[in-house]
């Protein structure tokens, strides 16, 4: 990637966001530039001026509004990027929606869906194509986002599809989930697991598409496990999280995959976690103890 890079990172207002926000601003150079962006003006605004003022950063860090659920502005965003800087060189999406355990799933399901699945589908269908040649753009998804953690009746509909399949599959859910006929067909009743799944899925589908072009140029597309972190939005669902990291170090392994120089072929359109594929294939239907933030 060349001088003047221009980085993205969506639910960037705290958590694991700002993590990879700051990481970005003090490990790019100083004439690049990282969007932190969130749905509150405010937030966004004193959280870019505190990574701007903060002990390490040397690149330009500014904050800009952005729904995720709006598809619309997403689009927008995407087309100013090209319009004044040619493209865009890192996009990073992370934003979720806060579930607690005491939670109606699905009373929380369109929001969830949302904020999870449809800004996934709007994300790589805007910035996609803005991609500058040697970019990366990675969605963050978790362990629960193999295909083997959902009921085998389901595999065909995420399995080896377009993006425009994986879409109508998570509509599908979500028009079970609000029918009451989900469990049913075999969804799981956590969100968060056919959640993932279809980010996953969403990704694969995109990277099909494109692989033999970015691999030339040495662009990456790819989803990726932070791994386990203490954040408000994790820490209720887990009975210990003495293990879990901080947003800050988590963050560490995210950014070696994206500011690495070269791009290793098989980690392109799959599943990372900490510098290793996750296998497409692997895991198992979760019951009901299983915790749904599974790292």
């Amino acid at each position: 990637m060349t001088a003047s890079r221009i980085a993205l990172v969506t639910g960037a207002n705290q958590g694991l966001g700002r993590a990879l926000v700051e990481g970005l601003a003090a490990r790019m150079g100083p004439d690049d530039m990282v969007l932190l962006t969130g749905r509150s003006h405010r937030r966004v605004s004193e959280a870019a001026r505190e990574v701007a003022r903060a002990a390490g950063t040397r690149s330009r860090v500014e904050g800009r509004v952005l729904d995720v659920c709006d598809r619309e502005a997403i689009a927008r965003l995407a087309g100013e990027l090209r319009t004044r800087h040619g493209g865009v060189d890192i996009v990073l999406s992370n934003a979720i929606a806060r579930l607690l355990p005491e939670d109606s799933q699905a009373e929380r399901a369109d929001e969830f869906i949302d904020v999870s699945n449809t800004a996934t589908h709007a994300i790589l269908r805007a910035f996609g194509p803005v991609l500058r040649p040697g970019g990366r753009l990675l969605v963050v998804a978790s362990t629960l986002g193999t295909l083997g953690h959902l009921d085998p009746r389901l595999h065909h509909l995420f399995d080896g599809v377009s993006l425009d399949q994986v879409e109508y599959a998570v509509e599908s859910w979500r028009g079970a989930v609000h029918s009451g006929t989900a469990e049913e067909a075999g969804w799981p009743r956590w969100l968060n697991v056919p959640s993932k799944v279809a980010q996953v899925a969403a990704v694969r589908a995109v990277a099909a598409e494109r692989r033999e072009g970015d691999l030339a140029d040495g662009t990456l597309i790819a989803s990726v496990c932070p791994g386990m972190v203490d954040t408000a939005t994790s820490r209720p669902w887990f009975s210990d999280y003495g293990h879990a990291q901080s947003p800050a170090r988590a963050a560490r392994a995210v950014l070696d995959l994206v500011l690495a120089e070269r791009v290793a072929p098989d980690h392109y359109g799959e599943l990372v976690r900490f510098g290793k594929v996750l296998p497409w294939y692997s895991g198992t239907p979760p019951t009901e103890q299983d915790r749904i933030l599974t790292p």
